[in-house]
């Protein structure tokens, strides 16, 4: 049966924007925080971004309020127990994920869909924690997600066929363009990018050139749409950083090994534009500087 309720665990940017996808793509979305606070920031959070898309008239008011609709928060797992599918969208902590997933497959149905949206861990190793290992994926999607086509569908190597496909088709009715990869630590995106943001903080960290140099170095040699230092203070240096050492831990290749520099950055809570200082400063957000490491 074609996957119709669904159920996201975690309202923040990524969970947010899942949701509003989901809804506006026609679901019944139960999007579920772990405080009514939470709650309600994500609900706001998803009102604007489809107030946005009518005042730019790429949504009519009634599309809007339908979207609205469709959506409903909680608090409590037990109101995803009638749920499709669940989209998972919580820290990116194996600890806390396996926590949330064993209460799951206590309270959701039998033929519920699990999908995590981690960007780095292992698949297998959340769903070994379950009694559900044929009906579990990886439902990688990019920030933001409204915007952003691609979602990466991961299988394991327990993973049902048809449920892999079911939810390649799910993605699809999303508006995404799905890629098929399998449960191996980084997928395709991060397998290729984390190598390459890092080194980019080595040619810093050894004197090579300048942020901006680098930056634009990348931009207009290879029509790179930002530098890699930008792109490291838009994602975030410290998640950037806990997932090399993720892929270091797996593969045990210096490709993924964060440098020294990042990880004094990461100590020092220069995490990027969340935190107002990384490679840039952005005291204005509208003229971000670059910093001085020496």
């Amino acid at each position: 049966m074609a996957i119709q309720t669904v159920g996201v665990v975690g309202c923040g940017l990524m969970g947010s924007g899942i949701a509003q996808v989901a809804a506006q793509s026609g679901h019944s979305v139960v999007v579920r925080e772990v405080s009514a606070q939470l709650v309600e920031k994500g609900l706001q959070s998803i009102n604007k971004n489809l107030e946005r898309l009518v005042n730019k008239g790429t949504l009519t008011p009634g599309d809007r309020d339908a979207a609205r609709g469709r959506v409903r928060g909680t608090t409590s797992l037990e109101d995803l127990k009638g749920c499709d599918i669940v989209i998972e969208a919580i820290i990116e902590q194996l600890p806390a994920k396996k926590e949330l997933y064993v209460a799951l497959d206590k309270i959701c149905a039998a033929n519920t869909i699990f999908a995590s949206n981690t960007s780095s861990i292992s698949i297998t190793e959340m769903a070994v924690v379950t009694q559900r290992t044929q009906r579990f994926v990886g439902l990688h999607f990019f920030n933001p997600v409204p915007v952003m086509k691609l979602v990466e569908v991961i299988r394991t190597i327990a993973t049902d066929g048809k449920v892999y496909e079911e939810v390649v088709a799910f993605a699809k009715g999303l508006g995404k363009t799905p890629v098929r990869t399998a449960d191996n630590t980084g997928f395709i995106v991060n397998r290729l990018l984390v190598p390459y943001l890092l080194d980019a903080v080595r040619v810093l960290e050894q004197g090579l050139a300048s942020i901006q140099d680098i930056d634009n170095s990348m931009k207009l040699g290879c029509g790179y749409p930002m530098g890699p230092l930008t792109l490291l203070d838009f994602v975030g240096i410290d998640t950037t950083y806990y997932i090399a050492n993720i892929m270091f831990d797996e593969f045990k290749e210096a490709r993924f090994s964060a440098p020294p520099l990042m990880k004094r950055m990461v100590l020092a809570g220069w995490n990027g534009r969340k935190s107002g200082r990384g490679f840039y400063d952005y005291a204005d957000p509208a003229n971000p500087l670059p910093m001085q490491f020496s």
